[in-house]
């Protein structure tokens, strides 16, 4: 396994998390992501420590809670052993109050995480979507609370622009606030808008990315062929929200499995191994539902790809530069950059 520090912290975490999105079973829980009841899980928590994962992720909202009661119970005996990560702020109850990042539901989730997950404090919290109701001084004073009362060691964000964050950040300092150390993102080599405006904030910022679905929902497996774009009714026909363009995706998963065939490995590694060369990744969550799958995306760790294919899949998948960017790489002082020995 590789290990890394999250963000600007002391805090060592594994660069394959586990992610528990998969843990739930019952009539409230939806069918093409979560299937695992507490033996499974517990089966496969115990593969992740053993491959030396010690970072593992859910969420409030993931399975109504039944996720952070799974794991929770999953890692009980190894609690101390690991970083747990867990997610406020989707809806959780019938109730107006029962979502967002007001003050109310952050102290109201915060206590349901402790008491689902069976422990006395969250490792890393994070708040897991944009609240357009509730200021930013709020929820980050209420995060602040909550970290000097004990209850949570680090604080994070997920999916927030790059400009929100930054301003965060910016009050965090002002007031002497607990300052954000962590973001989970989407990011694969079919999404990487993130590289625009979030990784140079997160890099200057000192703030840890984590990657949700790095295999675009799953699609870079290969399991979703041209001629079966449906994967045989697979995870992305109950549960489709990331969108992507589907022929550079066909086009992408043809050269996965080119570079995959050489290695003697699968796509799916390939395209995590991609994920992990990249310096600005502190952690890729990785899921699964059955031990061979999760043995397999855990065998990344272990490939190391060619700089000629990684620069491949670099070129295949790059985004088109959005302005400003493209006008700060194309208008510079070239009398300065000479000088300064950059050209």
């Amino acid at each position: 396994m590789l290990y890394t520090r999250l963000g600007n912290t002391g805090l060592i975490v594994s660069r394959l998390a586990f992610g528990s999105m998969t843990f739930g079973t019952g009539e409230k829980v939806n069918k093409a992501i979560s299937k695992l009841d507490q033996t499974g899980a517990n089966d496969l928590v115990a593969q992740s420590l053993d491959a030396g994962v010690n970072f593992f992720n859910t969420a409030d909202a993931y399975s109504g809670g039944q996720s952070e009661e799974i794991l929770g119970k999953a890692l009980s005996s190894r609690r101390q052993d690991v970083v747990i990560a867990t997610k406020v702020g989707f809806r959780t109850g019938d109730a107006l109050v029962n979502t967002g990042l007001s003050r109310q539901h952050i102290f109201n989730a915060v206590e349901g995480s402790l008491r689902r997950l069976g422990t006395d404090y969250i490792d890393v919290y994070l708040v897991h979507r944009f609240d357009p109701y509730t200021p930013l001084e709020e929820t980050l004073s209420a995060l602040d609370d909550i970290v000097r009362q004990g209850k949570v060691r680090y604080i994070g964000y997920s999916n927030w622009p790059a400009w929100y964050s930054a301003k965060a950040i910016g009050l965090q300092r002002e007031y002497g606030w607990a300052r954000f150390v962590a973001a989970e993102v989407y990011y694969s080599l079919l999404g990487r808008d993130l590289e625009h405006e979030v990784v140079p904030f997160a890099e200057d910022a000192g703030v840890g990315i984590m990657v949700w679905s790095p295999l675009a929902g799953g699609f870079l497996t290969g399991k979703y062929t041209r001629e079966d774009p449906t994967g045989d009714n697979g995870r992305l026909s109950g549960f489709n929200v990331i969108p992507f363009d589907q022929e550079l995706g066909f086009k992408v998963v043809d050269r996965l499995k080119d570079i995959a065939s050489g290695h003697q490995v699968a796509p799916a590694q390939v395209a995590l191994a991609w994920l992990l060369s990249r310096s600005h990744v502190a952690s890729i969550l990785v899921g699964a539902s059955k031990s061979t799958q999760l043995a397999a995306n855990l065998d990344a760790a272990n490939l190391a790809l060619k700089a000629e294919e990684l620069q491949s899949l670099d070129e295949l998948t790059a985004p088109a530069l959005i302005y400003p960017n493209w006008f700060k790489k194309n208008i510079f002082d070239s009398a300065a950059r000479i000088a300064l020995g950059e050209d």
